[in-house]
């Protein structure tokens, strides 16, 4: 097997962990097929092929989370009102040598599915989009769009900024005004009548935050992070809980699930 074939291969091996830990089921059979689809056409197709993957997408707006979940992307065109139609695969502007998904194609490639708008303007010198609206939040001359990869904001635009499988994409509004960027993290179970803790910190620092509030699903109630970053919740019903950190001086956190038994 050739060395771009062991490549194709390890994509979808390690898309298929990602799935089955997301899903609960494993789906290496039909990627397996895939692998063997792209072997037998022949080495050439994978070291070209623009593959594509699946990443945690999140988009923060100005008082709403947009859109949150597990996205498939790959390189493609990108289409906006104010910018036109322009590649968007991570070789605009010469960043990359090879196409590949990135930040801005994980937007669109959601759009789509969530059927939420966005618009932006092309920088020619950049070859890149500037994002000025997504949903309803638009940027204003002190509020902008800005995007942070693994809870870091990227060097460069969201066309050049090439993804890899199982990264954390987030798009936030007014983000370069924000103190931080909240990260919550807690147990994935739990059982009914017995608490259960959860801490946030600052997703880019990991810095424990105070006074951040985590609100749960299913009438659970609201809670504030102590000193220490941590709050405790005690689930009187089974049943998937999903809770949200949020403070207002920061980018509103992740949602974390919690199965109660």
């Amino acid at each position: 097997m050739s060395e771009s074939e062991d490549d194709v291969l390890s994509v979808l091996k390690s898309t298929n962990s990602i799935l089955t830990m997301q899903s609960g089921f494993p789906i290496f059979p039909f990627l397996a097929l895939t692998s063997l689809i792209l072997t037998v056409l022949g080495s050439p197709v994978a070291i070209t092929a623009n593959l594509g993957t699946f990443v945690n997408l999140r988009v923060e707006g100005a008082t709403d989370t947009i859109f949150e979940g597990l996205i498939f992307t790959r390189g493609h065109n990108v289409t906006t009102v104010s910018g036109g139609n322009h590649h968007c695969d991570g070789t605009n502007n010469d960043e990359n040598p090879r196409p590949g998904p990135t930040c801005t194609s994980a937007l669109d490639s959601a759009s789509y599915l969530a059927k939420f708008t966005f618009d932006g303007t092309f920088d020619p010198q950049f070859d890149d989009f500037f994002i000025t609206s997504i949903g309803d939040s638009t940027q204003n001359v002190t509020q902008f769009w800005g995007i942070l990869l693994n809870f870091q904001f990227t060097p460069v635009g969201g066309c050049q900024q090439e993804v890899q499988l199982g990264d954390q994409v987030l798009w936030a509004f007014d983000a370069f005004s924000k103190a931080h960027v909240l990260k919550l993290a807690g147990l994935a179970t739990a059982l009914v009548g017995h608490a259960a803790q959860f801490s946030v910190t600052d997703g880019s620092t990991e810095e424990t935050i105070e006074g951040a509030s985590v609100v749960a699903s299913g009438g659970a109630g609201t809670q504030i992070s102590d000193t220490d970053g941590v709050v405790s919740f005690t689930f009187s019903t089974a049943g998937i809980h999903d809770l949200k950190a949020s403070r207002d001086d920061s980018i509103r956190s992740n949602i974390v699930s919690i199965l109660v038994i």
